[in-house]
């Protein structure tokens, strides 16, 4: 496990965005978390393909969880496609979104893809990564995940309220995302400092999620300075 820690918010986002842009090939299969720490980094991978620098064309691109009975404007589907894909010049047909009811067949399209290249995931409060919320195991696939209080709570920044908060979400399994060829984390601000450390320095059990990533030893972290002040 490689760390990277950075000084303010640019550098995080020209660490993260220049990782992915190395890792991205012809063909490749990337999976993409989404939340409120992907939004500027979406916003920089446009920015490149704009530039020419960067190109989703022939990327095949998943996203790593979605949200389960809620509006259309509020799923991450909308969120991914609004905030990156009609942005870039991905292909709509290379766009792929987990279906809560056939989790299963995700997995069996990652399989019939050749397994995923990169993983671009964020860190819960709670250490969850997608929607593993504490208490998942590690041999878990994409499945549906009935949401933690404080993980629901955090859903409020995005949008929601009170009454709309989802129960549930389908997610890639922590088996499914470990399995890719490379991961990179982001953590960003100061109420990501304890999830960091735990998923540095915590022990591999399923109530701390994120430790999992412990275990492949392609695992890339970019972190804020808020996020790594307890390291």
């Amino acid at each position: 496990m490689k760390t990277i820690l950075c000084k303010n918010e640019s550098d995080w986002i020209d660490a993260a965005a220049t990782f992915v842009r190395e890792k991205i090939t012809d063909g490749a299969v990337l999976a993409l978390a989404c939340g409120q720490t992907m939004g500027p980094l979406w916003d920089r991978l446009a920015g490149l393909c704009r530039e020419g620098k960067l190109s989703f064309q022939n990327v095949r691109i998943l996203c790593v969880t979605e949200l389960c009975g809620v509006p259309e404007e509020k799923s991450c589907r909308f969120a991914l496609t609004k905030g990156l894909l009609e942005k870039s010049d991905a292909r709509p047909e290379n766009c792929y979104f987990p279906n809560p009811d056939a989790p299963e067949d995700y997995d069996r399209l990652i399989e019939n893809l050749g397994g995923l290249d990169l993983a671009v995931l964020g860190l819960g409060e709670n250490c969850h990564i997608g929607y593993n919320e504490p208490g998942t195991l590690f041999d878990s696939h994409t499945h549906v995940q009935k949401l933690t209080e404080r993980t629901r709570r955090q859903l409020l920044k995005r949008g929601f309220t009170e009454g709309d908060l989802p129960e549930s979400a389908v997610t890639m399994g922590v088996k499914t995302l470990t399995g890719a060829r490379d991961i990179l984390l982001l953590a960003r601000g100061a109420d990501k400092a304890g999830a960091l450390y735990q998923t540095l320095y915590a022990k591999t059990t399923s109530y701390v999620p994120s430790a999992y990533l412990q275990i492949p030893l392609n695992v890339t972290i970019v972190s804020d300075t808020n996020a790594g002040r307890e390291l």
